[in-house]
């Protein structure tokens, strides 16, 4: 087990760490105790009862958080013609077509988000196995396959956010940085929370959220009460 430092070991002694909050008040103590030299990311991991192996209890989407993540990802654009045109003067970091196929083929990962427009799935098609276990494919779910390349990239730099839950029920969330005042991280965290909450599978059986916790990077998580996740009354 890794050793666990200093910090670490002083917030966990401001709380029980058993005990369940409201969300407001584990946003509180999990800002109050990220006391690392950087600015640590506050990430929301929201555990469901679902079972991911069947295809109509995967969750899966993307949002735009109100205030951002604080970090500024870089895009890499799939697209040709005038789409590539229209790619750049969004402010993609990126843009090409067979190049960045033979590129991205040649080990180079050196973008956060890929897009891609329609046509040219069949051509970044091939990249599936590489891309595929980074997190890193375009996928229309999550609107990363789309002719409008524009709102796209935006939408990405403006903060966007996938969320998927893994295959125990899990989805990681990050809300915003440390430094982030607690209203904005309020007003991220309700976000995400509403909608996975509204994303609950109509074959899901049981208690739907099972648990909340938030935490820091390197800091302990505060547990929120499953009953109060959200503004969205969380149904049984």
């Amino acid at each position: 087990m890794a050793k666990k430092g200093k910090n670490y070991l002083d917030a966990v002694k401001t709380y029980d760490i058993q005990a369940l909050f409201e969300p407001t008040d584990a946003l509180v103590m999990v800002k109050n105790n990220a006391k690392a030299k950087f600015d640590e990311t506050i990430e929301a991991a929201f555990k469901l009862g679902i079972d991911t192996r069947h295809a109509d209890q995967q969750i899966r989407g993307a949002i735009v958080l109100p205030h951002g993540t604080g970090k500024t990802r870089s895009v890499l654009v799939f697209a040709k013609g005038d789409k590539a045109k229209e790619a750049e003067q969004a402010g993609a970091d990126f843009v090409g077509a067979e190049d960045m196929v033979e590129k991205i083929q040649g080990g180079w990962f050196g973008f956060d988000v890929a897009v891609a427009t329609p046509d040219m799935m069949g051509t970044v098609g091939k990249l599936g196995k590489l891309l595929g276990p980074k997190g890193l494919m375009p996928n229309p779910k999550t609107g990363t396959v789309s002719f409008d390349v524009e709102r796209a990239v935006k939408d990405i730099k403006a903060g966007k956010v996938e969320y998927r839950a893994d295959k125990a029920g899990i989805i990681h969330v990050p809300i915003g940085k440390a430094s982030f005042d607690q209203e904005k991280l309020m007003e991220n965290y309700k976000t995400i929370a509403d909608i996975i909450v509204k994303a609950k599978p109509a074959a899901a059986k049981g208690q739907y959220v099972r648990s909340v916790t938030i935490s820091s990077t390197m800091g302990p998580g505060v547990k929120v009460n499953p009953l109060k996740v959200s503004a969205v009354k969380v149904s049984e």
